[in-house]
Order: C-alpha cells, then structure tokens, then sequence
C-alpha cells in the first residue's frame, strides 16, 4: 500500500487538462458514423454468441459452481467412508488371529500378562475405566465480539490443529492411559491434522464439534488441562468469540482398540 494514503493530496487530472475534463483522441483518426454502427453490432452479435455459448455449455446447471472441487468433496467423503469400513474389516480380522494365537500357543501365563500389558500401552486393546471428555467447536456464524474485544476474523471463529493437539497434548501429560478421538483411538504414531475446518485422523475425515476422550484419573486430567498455555490461550478465544468448549466426567467408559495399521511407512528403527 502506498503512502498517499496517509498523506491524501488534492484530486489529479488524469484528462490531460482538457476543459471540461475531455481528453483528445489519441493515435490517429476519427471514427465515422458509419463504422462506429458497425462496430456496435459485431459486439451485440459477439455478446450473443457468448451467451448461447454459456447456455449450452451450462446445460441448465449453475456453472458458476466448480465442479472440480465438487468432485474433490465427494472423494474424500467416500475414501473416508471405504477407510472406515477397511478399518472394521481389519478389527475382525485382527479379533480372529488373537484368538488362533491364544488357542495353544505354549505361552506361559506371565508371558500372556506381559503380552496383554504391551497391547495396552499400544492402544490395540480395549481400555474401560472413569475418563474425561472435552468438546470443542466452532463459534456461530457471524459471532459479535464481547465487549472490550477486535471483531473477529475468520480464523477466529474455527477450531485449528493446534487447539486439537493442545488438548492431546494435556491429557498426555496429565496421565491419560488411553485417548479417543471422535470415534478412534490414538496410538502413538497418530497425527492430529485439520485441512480447513475439517479434521483428518489415520485417513478419515470429521467435522466440528471435536470430541476427545481420556481415561485416566479425572482430577489430574482436569489439572493439566488448566495448566496448559495453550489452552489458557484459547479459552481467550472461548470468552471473546464463542468457541465451543466444554469438559464433561463419566464414571465408566470404554475406549475401542485400535483396529488400523502399525506398520511404519517413513521412520525406520535405529541400527
């Protein structure tokens, strides 16, 4: 931007001071009457072509809508929806190998207990006890500012990737055994990620409101989530513009194993 607009001067003639602000034709010779009719109605035939064009190309349908990005839309609702039922097929799958494996596999009982204790951690199997769930969600559209706070902008009225991993992040570190994220449980190589609005997790796609559920000693979970900066950051945001944020106890819940994949498609083992 220009410092004109700090320093606003007197208007500028931009008619080459011609009397009655009228410019002279520049490049050579006048236009007939004759040619000027001529001219004005191969723009009218012109005009006409483009409008037959349109409808034709149109075909009754809103051509201003972008078909490409309908189409797009429409993919990842469905690549979403087919991971979602891979991920069903895989728990089954998975339920019928634990069960062949345990039938007689010679294992001893301390060797099953120190199997059962590691697929615990890994979050591959079912986890019950009293937990925490915090929901998060959009502000309503065109929400006023309260009193003493900016107008808001748009980035201010969404939920954003980091408000998510902030609240992951807490519950971690306030002892949580087990999370779940909307309806999927969290191992330790998922990734918390927002395209736009909406959230991406382990190939499946969610919108707000964002529901996050831990288990672990409620007390203690409360208490990270108070301590976390970034929380405190957006309950800001919370008070000014009307985020969605609530934290509900429950006595009994039961998260669900993870069903997907544990292979590590980028990171390799050290050594």
């Amino acid at each position: 931007m220009s410092n004109s607009a700090d320093s606003p001067q007197g208007p500028v003639n931009s008619f080459d001071g011609q009397e009655g602000g009228r410019s002279s034709m520049r490049g050579g010779g006048r236009v007939t009457g004759g040619t000027a009719r001529l001219l004005t109605a191969a723009v009218f035939a012109l005009a006409g072509l483009i409008f037959v064009t349109s409808f034709n190309t149109a075909k009754g349908t809103n051509i201003r809508t972008d078909a490409s990005l309908l189409k797009l839309s429409d993919l990842i609702q469905q690549r979403s929806a087919k991971n979602g039922a891979l991920d069903e097929s895989t728990a089954a799958l998975r339920k019928d190998v634990d069960a062949l494996a345990r039938r007689d596999d010679g294992s001893t009982k301390a060797e099953d207990e120190k199997l059962g204790a590691l697929e615990s951690a890994a979050g591959t199997r079912k986890l019950s006890g009293p937990a925490l769930t915090v929901t998060l969600n959009d502000a309503p559209p065109n929400a006023p500012a309260a009193p003493g706070y900016p107008e808001p902008q748009a980035n201010d009225l969404v939920i954003h990737q980091q408000d998510l991993q902030a609240v992951v992040n807490a519950l971690w570190k306030g002892g949580a055994k087990g999370i779940q994220v909307m309806d999927q449980r969290l191992i330790s190589t998922s990734a918390v990620r927002c395209v736009g609005n909406t959230l991406i997790l382990q190939g499946r796609v969610y919108s707000p409101p964002y529901k996050i559920t831990a288990i672990g000693d409620q007390g203690a979970l409360k208490k990270a989530i108070a301590a976390s900066p970034a929380i405190q950051n957006y309950q800001l945001y919370v008070e000014a513009y009307g985020l969605g944020w609530k934290v509900d106890e429950r006595k009994a819940v039961t998260l669900p194993a993870y069903s997907g994949t544990v292979d590590l498609h980028y990171a390799k083992p050290v050594g």
